[in-house]
């Protein structure tokens, strides 16, 4: 693949169209889920000293910059690829997207030890795995470029570890950072936002899309706070095969 196509000409070229929805109903949803909940086991009440990481950019977020997509956990979109794109993560979206322009650099959120670069773990055209020494990780994935660090070597918070990049290989489509924090033995995800320092909330108002997440009727309160998702297992059954589920499942 010739990566220079995607270098620093083009970084402001992106039209991320497929982030836009302009139903109301799905506006509704997305405040109830931000802000509907937020008593719920775990949810807006978690204590911020025991969010140990920082954000992966530098900088006010803005339509410039960067700015929030994607939580993780039970969202509409990963519940219509339950059974394909996240059947390995129980049919939850097991990190957080964050959209920016191809080239944007990303900061480790922890200090750590290079676990791998380029692994199996997907998220292409790049990745990258760090250790953090404290029973977590942090994946890195739709990465411009190989990054230039090396397995086993040591890193800073804050310090550089790769750019942003579009798996759709345009620059154009949707260039976005997909981070996930996981156990340290990478069989368990985790909630990043329950576990980085920052004003979530508010960060989820500038965003380009609504908060949206699917709804088992049957138990309708469940998972509805973008704070109260559970854990992802990786290999285990699926956490949302609802029989009655809404959005519907087209």
């Amino acid at each position: 693949m010739d990566e220079s196509r995607y270098a620093s000409g083009k970084r402001r070229r992106w039209k991320p169209l497929w982030l836009l929805r302009p139903a109301l109903l799905f506006a509704m949803v997305a405040v109830i889920g931000v802000f509907g909940f937020s008593d719920a086991a775990g949810g807006s009440n978690v204590d911020p000293a025991q969010r140990p990481f920082i954000l992966p950019f530098a900088g006010d977020p803005g339509p410039d910059s960067w700015y929030f997509i994607q939580p993780y956990g039970n969202t509409d979109f990963s519940y219509r690829f339950r059974d394909t794109t996240y059947v390995a993560g129980q049919g939850l979206h097991f990190g957080l997207d964050i959209a920016a322009p191809c080239g944007t650099p990303i900061l480790a959120i922890g200090d750590g030890t290079v676990f791998s670069v380029d692994s199996w773990h997907g998220a292409a055209p790049h990745n990258l795995m760090i250790n953090h020494g404290n029973g977590y990780a942090s994946f890195y994935g739709h990465l411009l470029v190989r990054s230039h660090l090396k397995r086993g070597e040591k890193v800073k918070q804050g310090q550089v570890v790769g750019q942003v990049g579009d798996p759709d290989l345009t620059c154009a489509s949707r260039p976005h950072l997909h981070l996930e924090i996981r156990s340290e033995g990478h069989t368990r995800a985790y909630n990043p936002l329950t576990l980085i320092d920052a004003d979530w909330e508010r960060l989820a108002l500038v965003g380009g899309t609504p908060l949206i997440f699917e709804m088992d009727m049957d138990n309708p309160r469940q998972w509805q706070d973008m704070l109260d998702q559970p854990d992802v297992r990786f290999g285990y059954p699926l956490l949302n095969e609802y029989k009655n589920a809404w959005p519907p499942d087209w």
